[in-house]
């Protein structure tokens, strides 16, 4: 199997998508936040000190997204056509399930975005409840769907 972020002297490089139709693409990535019910009650009632953390975690999904290109070496910057993000509460565990969706018409596909932005997500839910729970489990990343591009769709089977 040819690698295509090797070159023929195994350099690393960009792969050359110049050749490839463009097409809408989409991707949606997931992940889970657990932490301690006194954390998960803080965060519900908007009563942690750093402000609104999830609101927070969306913008920083958001950005996360658009910065993909500047954190990952092999990606392509993109122009995407949009991005959401929605956090699921999830008392059970306690905790959150975070969702980021990308999309655009181009020659590469939106995966890692998704990822990316999910993952930043997460990760600024931590940052922020840290000083209540230091021992917050973030699990589960995935790709939960794609649509578009040569290799076509693909949908997690739960």
């Amino acid at each position: 199997m040819k690698l295509t972020h090797l070159d023929e002297n195994q350099r690393p490089k960009m792969v050359d998508v110049s050749d490839k139709k463009p097409t809408t693409r989409t991707a949606t990535a997931s992940g889970i936040i657990e932490m301690s019910q006194v954390a998960y009650s803080n965060v519900v009632s908007e009563q942690n000190k750093k402000g609104p953390v999830l609101q927070t975690a969306v913008i920083a999904a958001i950005m996360g997204v658009k910065q993909t290109s500047t954190l990952i070496p092999m990606c392509h910057p993109l122009n995407l056509s949009g991005i959401n993000c929605d956090v699921e509460e999830l008392p059970e565990l306690p905790g959150f399930k975070l969702s980021v969706t990308t999309k655009l018409t181009g020659q590469t596909g939106v995966e890692m975005e998704a990822l990316t932005g999910t993952s930043i997500g997460l990760l600024t839910i931590y940052d922020m409840v840290k000083a209540i729970d230091k021992g917050m489990i973030i699990r589960n990343v995935q790709l939960e769907e794609k649509s578009g591009g040569k290799n076509g769709d693909f949908k997690r089977e739960n």
